[in-house]
């Protein structure tokens, strides 16, 4: 059965498995969200309190997949990336100061995903770290300036695979299976502060907000690549099939994003913390702190993975910035355009990842650096995710693309638990 949204016209396009034609941004976006910076999150929750946290990686299993799913139908339905509707449906200060916050958090996140990615080719190679920060900096603004889109896509697909590391970690190592599904399924409410910032910590790293600015520019992307696709707003026709692949693609990548995550949680509980490791403060510590408590093969492939999710996500986090600025500025943007026809786009882009490699030379410590960035990203995340509420119900915007109910009742919901947990990590800082 064909998977191309087909418009008015009869086109045929060459078959493919369904699978591979459908799994795109939502895929990526998912995968991108378990970077670096996550993992240590991630490694610390379960090296600090074991599998008593596991469960909410089921509890934002539904949310991030609602909200992905808005940012996906927004661009897919208008035919413009999420800061361009935003930009042309309210004030031009809303876009212009989440724009600018958004910029300062993926900056800082770069950095720190940058600086875990050179320590932990160090911890497996040896050498300076520096070093490797520099050449896989400009390797991945090269790609994106350089590489053809389709051929970029296809790269960015291929790395998912190296989140399957974690998998291979989680098996490697003695895991008991039914405290560990007890930790999943019931949930547990530690009155210790610190267990509440790693739960906000936890959000803050799943739904984030350069997540939601990628996934709706790349269903633009594919609307100039794909000429049988056309906005929503313009081909109601397309939609049944359209909203159908955007669900598939997101719940898919949302899904691996979780069990990676997990994985890394269970792994960490079963080793750090059942060895009394409660304090990781990175993720290339993380992978360090293994070798003694659970050989070398976990390291290595910890270490590996590292490196892997790093190269996926740093282009994801400068990307979501770029398209975020270009669109407010009403520049030509999109990775499918030669870079002399988006110089700015292009230019924007290397800006943002060549400051998070110069971050690594600096005497900021990136461990604090990285914890006002999540502050930074919680707090933008919820106007954003108020402002795609607004947006995805409206019909002159999303035309046949606009929410169901139920969906609108999951993306308050996790608005509101955004909101709560942006208090509750200000409240936390403060104790």
């Amino acid at each position: 059965m064909a998977t191309a949204e087909q418009n008015s016209s009869p086109v045929v396009e060459p078959s493919k498995p369904r699978l591979l034609k459908v799994l795109g941004p939502g895929l990526i976006t998912g995968a991108s969200d378990d970077d670096p910076s996550g993992i240590a999150t991630y490694s610390q929750a379960g090296a600090q309190f074991g599998f008593s946290i596991t469960w909410t990686l089921l509890l934002t299993l539904p949310l991030m997949a609602v909200i992905q799913e808005i940012a996906g139908r927004i661009g897919r339905a208008s035919g413009l990336g999420l800061a361009g509707v935003i930009s042309k449906n309210f004030p031009a200060w809303v876009m212009q100061t989440i724009v600018f916050l958004l910029f300062f958090a993926n900056i800082i996140n770069i950095g720190a995903d940058l600086g875990a990615m050179g320590d932990a080719v160090k911890l497996i190679i040896g050498g300076p770290s520096t070093i490797y920060v520099v050449i896989f900096g400009f390797s991945c603004v090269l790609m994106q300036v350089f590489m053809k889109y389709k051929r970029y896509v296809s790269v960015l697909k291929w790395l998912t695979i190296s989140l399957f590391a974690y998998f291979g970690t989680v098996l490697a190592v003695n895991v008991p299976w039914s405290e560990a599904l007890r930790g999943l399924v019931i949930p547990t409410f530690n009155p210790d502060p610190q267990f509440w910032t790693v739960v906000v910590a936890i959000l803050g790293t799943t739904i984030s907000p350069y997540l939601f600015f990628w996934q709706a520019a790349q269903e633009v992307e594919d609307l100039g690549e794909k000429p049988t696709r056309t906005a929503l707003i313009d081909a109601p026709k397309q939609a049944p099939k359209a909203l159908a692949r955007i669900r598939t693609d997101t719940v898919v990548g949302m899904a691996f994003s979780n069990l990676v995550a997990l994985a890394i949680v269970i792994t960490a509980a079963a080793t750090l913390n059942a060895n009394g490791v409660t304090d990781v403060q990175s993720s290339a510590q993380a992978a360090e702190a293994l070798k003694p408590v659970a050989g070398q093969f976990a390291f290595s492939i910890f270490a590996l993975g590292i490196i892997g999710t790093g190269l996926l996500a740093v282009p994801v986090l400068g990307g979501s910035a770029a398209y975020a600025l270009g669109e407010v500025m009403k520049w030509p943007v999109g990775l499918a355009r030669p870079p002399k026809e988006a110089k700015a786009f292009y230019a924007t882009l290397s800006i943002a990842t060549l400051a998070g490699v110069a971050l690594d030379f600096t005497p900021i410590d990136p461990i604090k650096a990285l914890f006002w960035s999540a502050v930074v990203n919680g707090v933008v995340a919820v106007p954003v995710m108020a402002i795609m509420m607004i947006i995805a119900v409206r019909d002159d915007v999303m035309g046949k693309g606009s929410i169901p109910t139920w969906m609108t009742v999951v993306g308050w919901t996790a608005t509101g638990i955004m909101a709560l947990a942006a208090l509750a990590m200000g409240a936390l800082s403060l104790m």
